[in-house]
């Protein structure tokens, strides 16, 4: 027997795989809403037959929205995106996404839903992807307001575009780039125990209408978790501190340039090294706020770390492979 069925949109992702999971381990049917089904069919490994579906939507576009939600006992929006490029904008796809789903859900009458934000959002910065992260908030608020709000620190895990990212330019390069000093704070926080709080948040109506903020085991400076992948990978480079006033003006450059450039071009260019708004993110800390509502509140108390988890997908990055042992640091 189901507890019922959640509809996950962006849940082709790399949290929505683990939150699919999850949630079909938690007794719950799953439908999968993405703007691409071939990509995702794999998803539906995440539970036996007829548990995980499939079915296309673009929280863009009202009438698949309320195909996605037909039946639905519950929502989860994951839909966001760390740059622009083309048609795809934080506006977009983050602030009126969000809007457009939680209207439909409330349409439907439906009041358990789950949006997955971000620790830094804030209307007030300078940063877009922060300002649509938190009008992706009110708005599901004004129309659902016994929504949940999660806001993840860095999420970690093999499939991830931070650790991995960083450890592949330190293949490339001769130096890593220590911006702002590398004095910036992280809680890294693994996707495995963000799709327990999902799943956590769904379940529980203790959850409704409350935020909460993820943040895993312990907080690093950004020059911290170099020396965790330089370590993890043997490699030896250099940290150089990169003022956030000299790289800030290259970095709207090349988020400008990625967000024009033409479709055909977007295969071999791959994601921009740095954009604007991101420059803006690493200027404040990215961790747990004092007195937030945190995992724990949801019954997520076992957290994988950093220490545990990443060498375990990094060691790719080895000159020597796998069981190469890497220099004490």
């Amino acid at each position: 027997m189901s507890k019922g069925l959640v509809t996950i949109f962006g849940g082709s992702g790399f949290i929505g795989r683990y939150a699919a999971r999850t949630l079909v381990e938690k007794g719950w049917r799953v439908r999968v809403a993405c703007r691409r089904v071939g990509p995702a069919i794999d998803v539906r490994l995440a539970g036996p037959p007829g548990w995980v579906d499939i079915v296309q939507a673009n929280v863009k576009d009202r009438a698949s929205i309320d195909r996605a939600l037909e039946g639905a006992d519950a929502v989860v929006n994951l839909v966001g995106i760390l740059f622009e490029q083309g048609k795809q904008t934080f506006r977009g796809e983050q602030a009126d996404g969000a809007a457009n789903v939680a209207e439909a859900a409330a349409a439907k009458g439906i009041t358990r839903f789950v949006q997955v934000s971000s620790i830094g959002a804030d209307a007030n910065s300078k940063s877009p992807y922060a300002q649509t992260k938190a009008a992706a908030e009110e708005a599901v608020r004004e129309a659902v307001p016994t929504a949940t709000i999660l806001r993840p620190s860095i999420v970690f895990g093999p499939e991830d575009g931070f650790f991995n990212r960083f450890a592949g330019l330190a293949r490339a390069a001769p130096f890593l780039p220590a911006i702002g000093g590398g004095k910036t704070k992280f809680q890294p926080v693994y996707a495995g125990d963000v799709a327990d709080a999902i799943a956590a948040a769904v379940t529980s109506p203790a959850a409704d209408g409350k935020t909460y903020e993820l943040g895993g085991p312990r907080v690093y400076t950004f020059n911290e978790i170099y020396d965790i992948i330089l370590n993890t990978i043997d490699l030896k480079r250099f940290k150089v501190p990169v003022p956030l006033f000299v790289v800030r003006p290259f970095a709207y450059l090349t988020g400008a340039v990625w967000r024009y450039v033409p479709p055909f071009c977007w295969g071999f260019l791959g994601n921009p090294p740095m954009t604007g708004s991101q420059v803006e993110m690493l200027k404040d800390d990215n961790i747990v706020a004092e007195g937030a509502l945190t995992l724990k509140d949801l019954g997520v108390t076992e957290l994988e770390s950093v220490e545990a988890i990443v060498p375990g997908y990094l060691w790719r990055f080895r000159n020597y492979g796998e069981f190469h042992q890497p220099r004490e640091a």
